[in-house]
């Protein structure tokens, strides 16, 4: 079990025309926006990165539109955990239960979980957060993060975890939003 203050979100890559490819992709932008206004309602740190954004193009607005409090971090590996810029924010942030979404599954999203698990993170690949090109390809990612070591996740299944109880007012906004 996840617990809330020991749990920071990755989003990783949705980014130009290469989000518009995803399989099921307005489902991929309908359960991000949805998880990312969660994390924020739960007071989660949220990590966000681009992939070389000059050839890439930037997060789509869909998405970035609800993370005005965050700027992302550029990368250039596929592992979120080769760049220092990321690596210097999250070991500062110093929680080690990681929540992972983004694009693609089975290339940036894997690489980075095996490298997380490696560092001793405990890892939470959330399925309907996550999409690769294919739905084959987003299924194998999804499997080698689980035999690496991670967890397979929801939007839903992360809130509850992370909420514990059905109280209070943070619990209500998380329903409304889920509805």
């Amino acid at each position: 079990m996840f617990d809330i203050d020991k749990t920071v979100m990755l989003l990783i890559d949705v980014q130009g025309q290469l989000a518009q490819l995803m399989y099921e992709r307005e489902k991929l932008f309908k359960s991000l926006q949805t998880f990312i206004q969660g994390m924020k309602i739960l007071e989660v740190p949220i990590i966000w990165l681009e992939q070389i954004p000059e050839n890439l193009g930037h997060t789509r607005e869909e998405i970035s539109q609800h993370l005005t409090d965050e700027l992302p971090i550029e990368k250039f590996a596929f592992s979120c955990c080769s760049e220092p810029a990321f690596m210097d924010k999250f070991e500062k942030i110093g929680r080690n239960q990681v929540l992972l979404t983004g694009i693609e599954t089975h290339i940036c999203v894997f690489q980075s979980a095996y490298d997380l698990i490696n560092k001793a993170c405990k890892v939470q690949v959330v399925a309907d957060c996550v999409s690769s090109r294919t739905k084959e390809n987003k299924e194998i990612g999804i499997q080698r993060i689980q035999a690496t070591g991670g967890e397979i996740s929801s939007v839903e299944m992360v809130f509850f975890e992370l909420m514990k109880a059905a109280r209070g007012d943070k619990f209500r906004q998380l329903v409304k939003l889920i509805k």
